[in-house]
């Protein structure tokens, strides 16, 4: 059961890339729309992220739609819990917090200290993964449109065959 939903999400994400790479946009433009999708994914909205994203894709023309839809089935739902904690954690270093749990003021303090360290710590995470899409997705973008330009070739025995063929 696990092991197809994680196929889906593969093959889901896998369609979505493949779709952005065979678009009209520069390389750039993709990498840049899928990085865009993954900051905005990987932070604490609440589910607004989508309605975010038709916002700027209606901005935005340069902005590639399947890249842009691609980073929620990246940041899907299963590592949503993993990326929170470990921005609740980095969020407790970078601000050198005691755990919540320990303080001894109020409750309004303790959530107020929580608060902060999931969004500091979940601004880092989603920078670091925003910029790690860009890479990877520009890279794959390239080296596809590389490798369809390479087998795209027409050979003169493929010219002269053609003409005889319906």
């Amino acid at each position: 059961m696990v092991r197809e939903r994680l196929a889906d999400y593969r093959d889901r994400v896998r369609g979505q890339l493949l779709a952005a790479f065979r678009e009209e946009h520069t390389p750039h433009q993709v990498a840049a729309s899928f990085a865009i999708g993954v900051f905005i994914t990987a932070m604490p909205t609440g589910g607004l992220g989508i309605g975010l994203f038709f916002v700027l894709v209606s901005i935005w023309s340069w902005m590639s739609k399947p890249a842009l839809f691609a980073s929620v089935a990246v940041l899907n739902p299963f590592v949503k819990p993993g990326v929170y904690l470990a921005s609740f954690q980095i969020g407790a270093f970078v601000l050198r917090s005691d755990s919540v749990g320990s303080r001894d003021g109020t409750t309004t303090e303790s959530a107020w200290t929580a608060v902060k360290q999931l969004l500091v710590g979940n601004l880092l995470v989603a920078t670091v993964f925003a910029v790690l899409g860009y890479i990877l997705v520009l890279y794959l973008t390239r080296s596809h449109r590389r490798r369809i330009d390479r087998c795209s070739g027409t050979s003169l025995v493929s010219l002269v065959l053609g003409r005889f063929r319906r």
